[in-house]
């Protein structure tokens, strides 16, 4: 009977034991989550103080940098259209739109691929929009091709920037890591005070730069711990062999 009484208060040692485990190992992962939030914040407060400063010289002529008011990590940097001048139905960039590309594109990517920011991006989408005039159907695709050339001309802008003869220019293939392309057609139209649609303003072409997640950061730091120990190890080298 003692034995079988010692045997029931080991176990439930061990129980309470590893409840507690849990409980710490769960209180360790909210502080680490908690963590990488509040720097997950202030990483966007930075790149949006360092975007602003960096393209100033646009303010003039319509382009804005401010926060996403849809997402947390989001900044948005919007184009005017008439900054790019599309003709009408045709998704060609006319050459006094190619000659803003040609300022803008290298300082938006210069900053957004820094030695102080690169790391703390996780995405560039240039996403099209257009205003209700016309087809939906023919406006979804058109913002679409409109937000593909506006990509592919900034990838030539970049390319031609110095760099390796041989290799694209080191903003070309930072560019290239981080960007994407996509149409909203009319489904976001800009309105004025009055709620009513401002289809010049809804003709448009927005940047949306978005910082690291907190889950981002907490799996790299995992990732990076699981390295190095493993490293040390040997066990790290010997999996890759």
């Amino acid at each position: 009977m003692a034995a079988d009484h010692e045997g029931a208060g080991l176990a439930s040692s061990l129980t309470d034991l590893m409840t507690s485990l849990a409980v710490i190992f769960i209180l360790l992962l909210v502080a680490m989550l908690n963590n990488a939030r509040e720097q997950a914040k202030t990483t966007k407060s930075q790149v949006l103080e360092r975007l602003q400063d960096a393209l100033k010289i646009f303010l003039s002529q319509g382009v804005q940098v401010d926060s996403d008011p849809k997402d947390p990590l989001g900044l948005l940097v919007f184009v005017p259209e008439d900054l790019l001048r599309f003709q009408q139905g045709k998704s060609e960039i006319p050459p006094t739109g190619r000659e803003f590309l040609a300022g803008f594109a290298p300082r938006l990517v210069s900053t957004a691929c820094s030695a102080e920011l690169r790391g703390e991006i996780s995405s560039i989408v240039v996403e099209g929009h257009a205003s209700s005039e016309g087809n939906e159907k023919a406006n979804l695709q058109l913002s679409q091709q409109r937000s593909m050339e506006v990509v592919k001309d900034s990838l030539t802008v970049l390319s031609s920037l110095p760099g390796s003869i041989a290799e694209p220019s080191a903003l070309h293939g930072c560019f290239l890591e981080f960007v994407s392309a996509t149409g909203r057609g009319s489904a976001e139209p800009v309105r004025n005070d009055a709620g009513q649609e401002d289809r010049e303003r809804s003709r448009r072409v927005v940047f949306k730069i978005r910082v690291r997640s907190p889950e981002q950061r907490l799996f790299e730091r995992q990732a990076s711990v699981t390295i190095d120990h493993r490293a040390a190890s040997g066990s790290y080298v010997q999996d890759r062999i």
